[in-house]
C-alpha cells in the first residue's frame, strides 16, 4: 500500500478527531456525517478532545453549517464531557439527501 493513498475507514457511530490534521476537518467531518445518514444512523459522537476548547469551537461552528445536522450538544460525563459533541442527524431521503 502506498501512504499517499486514500485510507478507507469503517464508518462506526463514533469518529475520534485526534487522528487526523486539523486541516482536514472541514472536509472529513460533513463527509463522515453523509456517510453515516446514509448508513441510517441517527445520532453519532465526534471526539475531539478538551484543551482550550478552539477545535470544539470550530466544530461546533462547522456543524451549524452542515446539511443533515439537526441538533448537537457536549457529550454526557461517560461520553466524554465537552471533549466530545454528539450529533443528531436527519435521516437519509434518496434523490436529494434529506437535506
Amino acid at each position: 500500500m502506498r501512504f499517499d493513498e486514500p485510507v478507507e475507514i469503517p464508518i462506526e457511530d463514533t469518529l475520534d478527531l485526534h487522528t487526523f490534521h486539523p486541516k482536514d476537518i472541514p472536509s472529513l467531518i460533513p463527509e463522515y456525517l453523509e456517510a453515516c445518514r446514509r448508513k441510517g444512523m441517527g445520532r453519532v459522537r465526534l471526539i475531539h478532545g478538551k484543551g482550550k476548547g478552539v477545535l470544539r469551537r470550530r466544530i461546533h461552528s462547522l456543524l451549524r453549517r452542515v446539511e443533515g445536522v439537526e441538533e448537537f450538544w457536549s457529550a454526557d460525563r461517560e461520553g466524554g464531557d465537552w471533549g466530545s459533541t454528539v450529533v443528531s442527524l436527519r435521516p437519509w431521503e434518496e434523490g436529494g439527501g434529506g437535506g
